[in-house]
């Protein structure tokens, strides 16, 4: 049994997390965060010490360490984007590793530092990216890898996850702080496109605001066009007809890709692989950390060349406004 202690416990998606240290046969010692509704650790770990302050939370975990002679071996970190790499820090600091939810740091230059300071102390860093796990995407990645090498395929892909009005309050809906659209809910996406197509070739962003971003990514075996967004206006008729606010598709070759199901335990298999030593380190993160640095640092062209249908829909302002 590993011991494991958790920043960020009020998040959106921190059950994941307590649920894949549970069902790992694992246990929570402790718990972080400033927002103190928490009930949610007693479905899972009741007997968890939890703090609202780091200091507090640090001397815990410090007395333990001398006083008990107890070890923490992970720090599972699900706090927003910006405070990734210096929660990273703490995990090595502290002699644990760090299970970090993606992006694992909002810029290429952060991996560099962090692979320096793993090296230094012994520990490692692994991120979540759940999608290499799910079993459609393993599906079509063996077919991809079966097709013959000059075979590039035509890939759209499509996501809109619809957000009201707190998201512009929120640390999510500030770029400096989650990176912009493209990092805050694309991120896994990209890692997903280059784990399956391999090492890109060509990155060309199309339309870049504060609710919608859109452009071209050519792979080694794919050229994908991509489009984001979290404004419902852009939902299609079929989708806002059965009122549902979020929209998922990869289409191959103009043929779906079924992967709406099959997210209820994918954390709980990454967390089994990291466990066994298999998980995905910072090598790992680092194409997908560049792709969304480039995307965020680049000027949009507009609707030149092959772009996604959906980046010519009216471009209506958000009802929230822009941040």
């Amino acid at each position: 049994m590993k011991n494991f202690a958790l920043l960020g416990a009020s998040g959106f998606v921190a059950p994941r997390h307590l649920k894949a240290i549970k069902n790992t046969g694992n246990e929570l010692i402790a718990a972080l965060d400033p927002f103190d509704s928490v009930g949610i650790i007693d479905s899972y770990f009741p007997k968890a010490n939890f703090f609202v302050e780091p200091e507090r939370f640090d001397r815990f975990l410090e007395k333990r360490k001398y006083e008990d002679e107890l070890k923490l071996d992970y720090l599972s970190i699900c706090t927003p984007n910006y405070l990734h790499d210096a929660h990273i820090r703490m995990a090595l600091r502290r002699g644990a590793d760090a299970i970090c939810e993606k992006p694992l740091v909002l810029n290429p230059w952060n991996i560099d530092a962090l692979e320096k300071i793993e090296q230094e102390s012994g520990q490692k860093v692994w991120n979540v990216l759940q999608l290499r796990v799910h079993p459609s995407i393993i599906t079509l990645k063996q077919k991809v890898d079966a097709a013959g090498k000059d075979k590039i395929f035509d890939v759209d892909l499509t996501y809109i996850t619809s957000r009201g009005k707190w998201y512009y309050s929120s640390w999510k809906g500030k770029e400096e702080k989650s990176g912009g659209i493209a990092t805050n809910i694309g991120v896994h996406f990209y890692d997903m496109l280059a784990w399956v197509f391999g090492g890109v070739k060509k990155n060309t962003v199309h339309l870049h605001t504060h609710d919608r971003a859109s452009g071209y990514l050519e792979f080694e075996k794919a050229r994908v066009r991509w489009f984001l967004s979290i404004n419902e206006d852009v939902l299609p008729e079929e989708v806002k007809s059965k009122e549902q606010r979020t929209y998922r598709s990869i289409k191959l070759e103009g043929e779906e890709v079924e992967f709406s199901t099959g997210f209820t335990d994918l954390h709980t298999r990454v967390y089994e692989g990291i466990l066994s030593g298999k998980g995905y380190g910072l090598s790992e993160a680092r194409t997908a950390i560049e792709i969304v640095h480039e995307v965020r640092t680049q000027k949009p062209i507009g609707l030149k060349g092959d772009y996604h249908p959906f980046a010519s829909k009216k471009l209506t302002d958000h009802p929230f406004g822009q941040v």
